[in-house]
């Protein structure tokens, strides 16, 4: 069995869902958990997952992900960055789609614009390398987590010498506003 079959192994799922439910019968309360994230959201619902949970568990959304969270301002700035001749812009799939004030990354490669999707800052700094006559900005968006790759990225461009490579940074902490939203006891999140 590989790993994307194991999670549509309904006897595994089953058994997971009953283990779960003998786990928090009798506990007395509810437990509440936060999804930060809206894909979190999406795949809670696609799966089902909230119909497998006992009545103790109660689910609710949270903050939102960068890219979610991510201002107007910032999109405008990209979408006129890739707007300028010889440039390409590089970004995780998640920003394709995510409206600006008039434009979304998405509209702008459809008109022509040079953007590419990667799996990694590092995939922009090979575009910067094979494209030295562009400049390729990387749009750093994610949480602090995001932030020591897309840090190495630049560490990375530097040691090829490549001064085409630059970074639309917007990296946003998930600490601090968990930690206030953990405290709230209007909300009462248990995790």
């Amino acid at each position: 069995m590989n790993y994307q079959d194991e999670f549509r192994d309904k006897e595994l799922v089953q058994g997971l869902a009953e283990r779960l439910h003998r786990r928090v019968a009798g506990c007395g309360r509810t437990m509440t958990f936060m999804e930060v994230c809206g894909t979190h959201t999406m795949a809670i619902y696609r799966f089902g997952l909230r119909s497998l949970l006992p009545p103790e568990i109660r689910l609710v959304s949270g903050p939102g992900c960068p890219v979610c969270v991510t201002p107007n301002g910032y999109l405008d700035r990209a979408i006129a960055i890739c707007r300028l001749p010889d440039v390409i812009t590089v970004t995780f799939g998640d920003m394709m789609r995510v409206p600006g004030s008039s434009s979304s990354l998405l509209v702008e490669r459809a008109r022509g614009a040079d953007i590419r999707i990667v799996y990694s800052p590092l995939d922009a700094v090979a575009i910067a390398e094979k494209n030295r006559d562009k400049r390729v900005v990387f749009l750093g968006v994610g949480f602090e987590t995001t932030a020591p790759t897309v840090a190495g990225s630049i560490l990375a461009a530097g040691a090829k010498g490549l001064n085409n490579y630059f970074v639309l940074a917007a990296t946003k902490t998930i600490n601090i506003p968990m930690q206030v939203l953990a405290a709230d006891p209007e909300i009462g999140i248990d995790g």
